[in-house]
């Protein structure tokens, strides 16, 4: 069986694993180097842990190792394949939902699987977003988003933060205390995904003050909805319309305050939907710091059939001691567990995030592989499957042969991908889901694939994903 070892340098990849501290990158621009595969069938294996297997041979024209997802018994997908295989038999829904950090948030990788994933088994919408922008950049793929993000207030945990805040399923509470202040999201325009709805679903605060909201849809008035509630709960507006091109758009009406959770796009009709809830800067922990009565009932409301936590980039380079990660991420998991049993979940770990020492000289950070050990280890024990990021980017201080390629595979921030590592990442990924899947007569393969609908390769934007100074 073909074995990626963990923490060893790839040849051809890059020259050093875990053990080196330092080395000086050549960071001129190249192409994909040639893999020795017979390098990496005979790496070293540490005892604690084989390493995820290849699934594919080391590719000659591309960085990104097509490695496999690890688990204890190889059944950690099984409630994602049932689902996918009801879809592929058109009597039902697969719903994906990836919560992490910056990664998820560009809903790059993520957009690729969702556009792979409804051209082969069914579109039966975008799912989750906000339809305000809670920071600048936010954005999905697929999908518009309009507002005067100025007039609300994004409600969030940040670094430092102790409270529990009542925020919802993104993690998000968006707030506004004027008249007037809107969000909207409208179905894409161009290309073949995207382009229609037939369900949307508005999940907001509930409260004693509480505003009006307008709603409009296709610029008519559908309904005013009032938050204002004897106790504090969470409220749900749902709207059936037409599977068509639509715009919907919420308004509030007053200087009393209104709370948005999220809106949620969907279509009536077998397929697969993917809620993107990345948040730039995050750490795992701070779930733990969502109100769990809130973020539970939306958590099951939403019945994932997937739930992923891709988190760990930012937390490498925290100073917080091993034994607080493993106890705040082990409370995490739990809590997924405890609100969706039946869901397979997943865990995808830190990518590489090499520490610049000088120009032109990185040093591994060696608080990743402890995290990567703290993640796996945690995943067996909850019956959850691990997606190693750094196995797949070829190993320790990879990353600055990534930035370095041409085209590049990373951005010179040397911590988060450009279009192209984010497709490559997409590819992978989809693969490991995929693996074990028992065939399905349902299930169609896509004449083009969703990579080249991306327009990555032929983009002038393949650079550097914009991003706040949040990571």
């Amino acid at each position: 069986m073909a074995i990626v070892s963990f923490g060893v340098a790839l040849a051809g990849v890059w020259t050093l694993g875990y053990g080196a501290s330092t080395t000086a990158a050549d960071t001129s621009p190249r192409t994909p180097a040639a893999i020795d595969e017979t390098a990496v069938l005979n790496a070293v294996r540490p005892e604690e842990r084989m390493g995820p297997k290849l699934l594919e041979p080391p590719p000659n024209d591309a960085l990104g190792l097509d490695i496999a997802i690890e688990d204890r018994d190889g059944k950690s997908m099984k409630a994602l394949h049932r689902a996918l295989g009801r879809a592929a038999a058109g009597e039902g829904q697969a719903h994906l939902l990836f919560y992490g950090a910056s990664h998820v948030a560009s809903d790059l990788f993520t957009g690729y699987i969702r556009r792979e994933l409804q051209t082969r088994y069914g579109d039966a919408g975008h799912g989750f977003l906000l339809p305000i922008h809670p920071w600048r950049t936010y954005r999905h793929r697929d999908i518009n988003i309009e507002s005067d993000g100025m007039r609300w207030e994004t409600q969030r945990v940040r670094v430092g933060d102790a409270e529990v805040e009542r925020v919802g399923l993104a993690g998000i509470a968006m707030m506004s205390q004027r008249a007037g202040s809107f969000g909207a999201v409208y179905t894409a325009k161009e290309g073949e995904y995207g382009r229609t709805a037939g369900l949307f679903e508005l999940y907001y605060k509930q409260h004693t003050r509480g505003g009006d909201i307008d709603v409009f849809i296709d610029g008519r008035k559908a309904r005013r909805i009032s938050t204002r509630a004897s106790k504090v709960s969470t409220g749900y507006a749902t709207f059936r319309v037409p599977d068509a091109p639509h715009r919907f758009e919420i308004r509030t009406v007053s200087r009393r305050p209104v709370w948005v959770y999220g809106l949620v796009v969907e279509r009536d009709q077998p397929g697969v939907v993917v809620d993107t809830l990345g948040i730039n800067g995050s750490r795992a922990r701070y779930q733990l710091l969502w109100d769990e009565e809130v973020h539970q009932e939306h958590l099951r409301r939403r019945k994932p059939d997937l739930v992923v936590l891709a988190y760990g980039t930012n937390e490498s380079g925290d100073e917080s001691p091993l034994e607080d990660y493993e106890r705040d991420l082990r409370g995490v998991l739990q809590r997924v567990r405890d609100s969706v049993p039946e869901a397979s979940c997943l865990l995808i770990g830190p990518s590489d995030r090499p520490m610049q020492v000088e120009e032109r000289v990185f040093e591994d950070r060696a608080r990743t592989a402890r995290l990567i050990e703290v993640q796996h280890r945690l995943a067996l024990e909850q019956g959850c499957g691990f997606f190693d990021l750094v196995a797949f980017q070829g190993g320790a201080l990879s990353m600055v042969h990534w930035a370095a390629n041409d085209p590049a595979y990373a951005a010179q921030d040397h911590i988060h991908y450009t279009r192209v590592g984010y497709q490559r990442l997409g590819e992978v990924l989809l693969s490991a889901l995929l693996e074990g899947m028992p065939p399905s007569d349902g299930a169609g393969e896509p004449d083009e694939p969703a990579s080249a609908a991306l327009g990555v390769e032929e983009s002038e934007d393949a650079g550097a994903v914009e991003v706040s100074r949040d990571r």
